[in-house]
């Protein structure tokens, strides 16, 4: 059994974030100072009262996803690999930025996974093309079900069973991961 709080499967990333400071013009504009108590309770109160439908939106990042895959396993393709990981990857940012917002965790939590699996390998090739797709076809039961919250006892075996999938990935595939991150090791 694997931990599902390890970070980026105990690897090192390949991928790392680009921050890019903010202009001050707005800034300058708004004044200084945070956001009132009251706003930020209000601000809140949508959040947890939001009655939205995430589930067009969501199929709508998972269809673009799944393009990205496509542009992976077309041979005649001469998309660049980060590219390809590129059109995998936002759509996947997407879904878990906006998974907690609309009430499904779960996606979140599962999108986090992805992008983690992603930030780790070299190349989409055919195995981790099958764990995205795994990744996928698990947020679109999420959606379709409108399972919401954590998904309790079979929410954990779905992260699980996922995680180990990425874990005997990486067993299979040492090549395809950041050759400076240490070996991977599935703890039973």
């Amino acid at each position: 059994m694997t931990d599902n709080l390890d970070d980026h499967y105990n690897m090192t990333p390949r991928r790392k974030a680009e921050f890019f400071p903010p202009k001050t013009s707005l800034k300058l504009k708004a004044g200084t100072g945070g956001l009132s108590e009251n706003i930020l309770n209000k601000a809140q109160a949508l959040l947890e009262g939001n009655t939205h439908d995430f589930r067009p939106l969501g199929e709508m990042y998972l269809e673009s996803m799944m393009r990205g895959v496509e542009k992976a396993n077309d041979p005649a393709s001469t998309v660049y690999s980060e590219e390809i990981l590129a059109h995998v990857l936002y759509p996947v940012m997407q879904l878990k930025a906006n998974g907690g917002m609309f009430h499904y965790p779960l996606v979140t939590s599962i999108a986090d996974r992805l992008i983690q699996f992603l930030e780790v390998i070299e190349t989409l090739d055919k195995d981790a093309i099958e764990i995205v797709q795994a990744f996928h076809t698990t947020i679109r039961a999420i959606l379709l079900g409108q399972i919401r919250g954590d998904g309790g006892a079979r929410g954990a075996e779905l992260m699980q069973a996922l995680v180990e999938a990425c874990y005997r990935y990486f067993e299979k595939h040492p090549d395809n991961r950041n050759p400076d991150s240490p070996p991977p090791a599935i703890s039973k």
